[in-house]
């Protein structure tokens, strides 16, 4: 594929996304890019929902997944459907009733400033890293496969996307994103489509499913219980991650609390969780069919699992299709990045600047909103070139590990605070946030040794939000706010 046409789509891409950024910003005042007026379309919500949970690390590393664990993977997506019918139950009535913008305003209301402080600071560092590493898989198979043949280097690369990326959300927000969500979800489930079809109709494809069926490739159910993907396990911590990465992230919950009212978020909610079932079906069906693809052409298997669906797209495959995986691919890499970089700036400015609370006016809020904003981008560039220059392995696998360790605390946090009368002593909840993930971390390193061959895996999250219960409830007074 011609590297000049590649760029000629990203920027034809750009520009579509800027025209669908002065559209939806047009006469929005400062308070519409946290919250988008509250008149988002809970079906277009549903719909933009998909990519940004699919994301990058889906369209490469799930079907790379295939090869090593089958369709395992569909345990922990189970458990991601349940969890999502959890928050639309349990937290979005929650922050409704609180009349919430960001969601850590719980915190504060439940506990106290340190608390709500301490939560939003975990989103900031856990968004930072799972927005970063999604944005780092896309940018690195554009890098590998097209850009280097040009003599580009990965860091002109991801400046430029960071900048094309500032240039539509430093304005239009929450209203903004809601709709090129939809966008690229559009292109991304087409690119996904339009592969299956393809593989499926080649010469020497026409036995497909029994070959599948035959190789166990399909195999969903793992019952081995000492191993990382255990079907309980897995349940159980899709459940949680779903809860802790959706319920109480400020992003995914932004574009919900974006809709005017519960029932119709709720409503998004529960649609899109079934939607979402089907999506990683098709995913997992992709990389049984790549696989199978490769076998009987003779193509030899990349080293990198990641690297499977790239390398036959934009080698293999004839050049139409391999355009279709460059803008699905594209349509992965916005939503990990335009969304995270909104919901950083609003929890940054609101939770930790108190923007809202100061008294400014609305043209001193908007500088700094757009200063964070600014900030926010550099930081994202640094955390890619980062990842970058560590050479990191399969994705999927890396972006649940950083997830377990940050959202554990706040997954702890909220679940005292609406289980439990008592509150912490605020001085310590810090101090328990911070050591829940490093006990964790020990304990996982001798998990085998200290429970007779015991592997843990994505139950990470558990683990860490247990100890921060048990730490809140041990520095827990009689004191109890309402």
């Amino acid at each position: 594929m011609s590297p000049y046409l590649l760029l000629a789509i990203v920027f034809g891409y750009f520009l579509v996304l800027l025209g669908i950024a002065w559209y939806t910003s047009r006469g929005a005042g400062e308070h519409s890019f946290y919250s988008g007026d509250r008149k988002s379309l809970w079906y277009v919500v549903a719909f933009g929902m998909i990519g940004t949970s699919l994301s990058g690390v889906t369209f490469i590393s799930v079907p790379g997944y295939v090869d090593a664990k089958s369709w395992t993977y569909f345990q922990l997506v189970f458990g991601f459907a349940i969890g999502y019918w959890v928050v639309a139950g349990v937290l979005l009535p929650l922050y409704y009733r609180l009349q919430l913008t960001s969601i850590y305003g719980y915190l504060r209301e439940r506990f106290g400033m340190h608390s709500y402080r301490t939560g939003a600071s975990f989103f900031i560092l856990s968004r930072l890293a799972g927005a970063t590493i999604r944005i780092f898989v896309v940018l690195n198979v554009i890098q590998l496969f097209v850009l280097d043949a040009m003599g580009v280097p990965f860091e002109v690369t991801a400046l430029v996307v960071m900048v094309m990326i500032v240039g539509y959300t430093l304005k239009g927000g929450v209203k903004t994103i809601v709709w090129t969500d939809t966008l690229q979800t559009l292109f991304m489930i087409g690119a996904l489509i339009g592969t299956i079809v393809y593989i499926t109709g080649s010469t020497g494809m026409s036995d497909w499913l029994p070959d599948l069926k035959a190789s166990g490739s399909m195999r969903i159910l793992d019952l081995d219980w000492r191993s990382d993907s255990f079907f309980l396990k897995q349940v159980l911590a899709g459940i949680f991650i779903t809860i802790a990465m959706t319920g109480l992230d400020q992003e995914m919950m932004q574009k919900n609390l974006s809709v005017s009212t519960v029932e119709g978020s709720k409503k998004n909610m529960r649609v899109f969780s079934v939607i979402l079932l089907g999506a990683n079906l098709l995913f997992l069906l992709l990389g049984s069919l790549l696989y199978l693809y490769m076998r009987r052409q003779g193509i030899a298997v990349p080293v990198h699992s990641d690297d499977v669906f790239p390398t036959l797209a934009l080698q293999h495959f004839p050049p139409w299709l391999g355009l279709l995986f460059i803008i699905g691919l594209i349509s992965a890499l916005f939503p990990s990045a335009d969304g995270a970089l909104t919901a950083l700036t609003a929890s940054t400015c609101i939770d930790l600047i108190g923007i809202r609370d100061r008294g400014w006016d609305d043209a001193k809020q908007k500088r700094v909103r757009q200063r964070v904003h600014l900030g926010m981008a550099v930081l994202f560039l640094l955390f890619i070139l980062y990842f970058h220059w560590l050479a990191t392995p399969t994705v999927i696998k890396t972006l649940f590990d950083i997830a377990g360790f940050t959202y554990g605390p706040l997954l702890g946090l909220f679940a005292f605070g609406i289980f439990f009368k008592a509150a912490p002593q605020e001085r310590w909840v810090p101090w328990v946030c911070i050591a829940a993930p490093i006990i964790t971390y020990f304990i996982r390193m001798y998990s085998q040794e200290l429970f007779f061959g015991y592997k843990m895996g994505f139950e990470v999250l558990l683990v860490v939000a247990g100890l921060t219960m048990l730490g809140l409830w041990i520095s827990a007074t009689r004191k109890v706010r309402v």
